[in-house]
Formats: C-alpha cells, sequence, structure tokens
C-alpha cells in the first residue's frame, strides 16, 4: 500500500497556480518601446553578420559599378548617339537607383529562405518578440546596403559626367524616395522567400517579376519609341514613375505626378503585402 504525502502552504500564502509559459508570439502584448528595443537589436545582429561576411556585399559593391559602366557605353551611344554618353548618364543612373532597389529587395527574400534553411529562425521561436521585429530589423539593414549601392551608383556617375541641374536637396529627396519604394519592394521578396521551398526557386520567381518590370520601363531609354501597347504598360509601372521621377528631381522637370505615383505604389504595396509577409512567417516559424 502506498502512501502520498501532500505538502500544504504555508499558512496564510494563497494557492497559486503554476504561471502559464509566455508565448513568443502574443505581439499585442509587447509595447511600441520594447519592439523598437527588439528591432535594434534584431538589426545590429544583421549588421555584425555582414561585418563577418564581407562577400555578402560583394552586390551592393560591386553591381552599381558594373551597371553604370555597362549601359552607359553599351547603350549610350546608340540612344544619345556617339559621344553623347554624358547626356546618357544623366538619363540612365536616376533609373538605375530604381533597378537598384529591386536587386536589393531580392536579396532578402533569399536571405529569409537561407535562414529558415539554416535553422536562424528557429532560435526566434523561443523569444518573447514580436515576428514583425525579426522582418523590419532585416529591412532596415538591407535600406543601409542600398544606401551604399547608390551612393558608389552616384560616385560613379559622377565620374562618367552626371550633372545635377537643380540642387542637393533635390539630390537627397531623389535617393529618399528611391528607399522607400526600395523598402516596399522587399515586403514581396520576403512574401516569396517564406513561401518557396529554396532560394533557387526565389531567385527564379524573383527574375520573373524584375525582367518585365525593369526592361519594361523609362529606366533605360525613352517610352515614345516604344510599341503602344508596351508604352501603356510602361505608364502604369511603378519603376517607371520612380525613374521619371528620380530624374526629373536631378535634372530638373515636372515631379509631382511621378512622385504622388511612386509613393502611392509604395504605400499600396506595403499595406498588402506586409501583413501576409508577418502571417506567413508567425505561421512558418
Amino acid at each position: 500500500m502506498s502512501t502520498t504525502t501532500v505538502t500544504k502552504s504555508p499558512v496564510g500564502a494563497p494557492d497559486r497556480a503554476p504561471a502559464p509559459p509566455r508565448r513568443a508570439d502574443a505581439e499585442g502584448r509587447i509595447g511600441l518601446r520594447a519592439n523598437l528595443r527588439h528591432i535594434g537589436a534584431l538589426a545590429r545582429r544583421n549588421a555584425l553578420q555582414i561585418k563577418q561576411d564581407p562577400e555578402s556585399m560583394f552586390d551592393a559593391v560591386l553591381m552599381p559599378i558594373i551597371f553604370i559602366l555597362l549601359f552607359v557605353y553599351v547603350f549610350g551611344g546608340a540612344i544619345s548617339g556617339k559621344g553623347n554618353n554624358d547626356a546618357y548618364v544623366n538619363y540612365v543612373a536616376p533609373g538605375l537607383m530604381a533597378m537598384m532597389g529591386m536587386n536589393i529587395a531580392m536579396a532578402v527574400g533569399v536571405g529569409i529562405n537561407d535562414d529558415f534553411k539554416k535553422g536562424v529562425m528557429d532560435r526566434f521561436r523561443t523569444m518573447p518578440i514580436a515576428r514583425s521585429s525579426v522582418l523590419i530589423a532585416k529591412i532596415v539593414v538591407e535600406i543601409g546596403r542600398m544606401l551604399i549601392a547608390t551612393a558608389i551608383l552616384l560616385g560613379m556617375s559622377f565620374l562618367l559626367g552626371l550633372t545635377i541641374h537643380t540642387s542637393v536637396l533635390h539630390l537627397f529627396a531623389a535617393i529618399g524616395l528611391s528607399m522607400v519604394f526600395g523598402a516596399s519592394l522587399m515586403w514581396i521578396f520576403i512574401l516569396i522567400g517564406l513561401t518557396v521551398k529554396t532560394a533557387q526557386a526565389v531567385q527564379g520567381m524573383a527574375m520573373m517579376v524584375l525582367m518585365p518590370l525593369q526592361f519594361g520601363s523609362s529606366i533605360f531609354a525613352p517610352t515614345t519609341t516604344m510599341p503602344g501597347w508596351l508604352e501603356t504598360f510602361t505608364d502604369y509601372n511603378p519603376l517607371s514613375n520612380l525613374a521619371d521621377a528620380a530624374r526629373n528631381l536631378i535634372n530638373g522637370g515636372p515631379v509631382a505626378h511621378s512622385v504622388w505615383m511612386t509613393l502611392g505604389w509604395a504605400l499600396a504595396i506595403t499595406v498588402v503585402t506586409a501583413p501576409l509577409a508577418v502571417s506567413k512567417f508567425r505561421k512558418k516559424t
């Protein structure tokens, strides 16, 4: 016959049930200050990873140099006439700022997918942090990479003859507009990275999105020489709006329509894809 020992609570101490485990995904209970602190800590972690792996910066450092040299010396003479490369630099450099944003955004999706393969995200499952803070921290660091790529692009463009016909403030406005739109695109590629199974699939789907948008736009050449159906597509292409806005901010010209269209596209893309990406991330982890 076995006996069971019953341990009583001390006199005067209320009986308490064991505290339930704290849920890591209870984002609604995490305040704004804590969220910002989590984002800062995760962004620092991502930045340290880049410091430990400098090769991850090759795309941000080398792509701007390759693209500006390639398009100026291959297409510049054909579009602006032989010997008029300076004029083409002023046309294509603002457009390439938009292109940089798309290429950096694609790398975000690949990185998210790779983090899941390596099990990095498993560590975040046990932490009492908002799931959105993981993705926002990733975007913050990638915006920094985008700024570096844009600075290198503009530096090379100045060496090739880029001239600011407005003011430095207009140049900064063009850079800021590119950053805002690039950040919105990152949500698309994060969603793709969370949806498909491999990094190769992310790159494949990204190229299917990138190619029509980049070459069916006003980034590389005026749209007036395109067929009517393609010119209509470029009018609604958000990259055309961004390229035109940045170009007119740097070279002078009407900017209101292009700027508002770009901001509208950025807002719409973020409002639609950011909640989907966060929801997918929460379910996946």
